[in-house]
């Protein structure tokens, strides 16, 4: 279901704005928060809300939010697996 993946990597450059990077520059194991790609604390919010918005599935664990958000491949899987 590597089409979830792609998906993912679109709502994420809209829901954050991240201009100056396209989707296919993002691997699906680049670090989404760190050197690679760059995210902070703000943006780990906007990922909660696209989460909840778009696959209605809410975190409601925040030490779980690091395991999720590590990367496209692990935020996909852990939708497949809540779905």
């Amino acid at each position: 279901m590597s089409n979830l993946r792609e998906e993912l990597k679109v709502k994420i450059i809209e829901q954050l704005n991240l201009e100056d990077i396209s989707a296919e520059e993002i691997d699906n194991n680049d670090e989404l928060f760190g050197d690679e790609i760059g995210l902070d604390s703000i943006d780990a919010l906007e990922l909660i809300v696209l989460l909840e918005k778009d696959y209605g599935i809410k975190l409601t664990d925040p030490k779980k939010g690091k395991e999720v958000f590590y990367s496209v491949e692990t935020l996909a899987t852990f939708i497949e697996n809540n779905q």
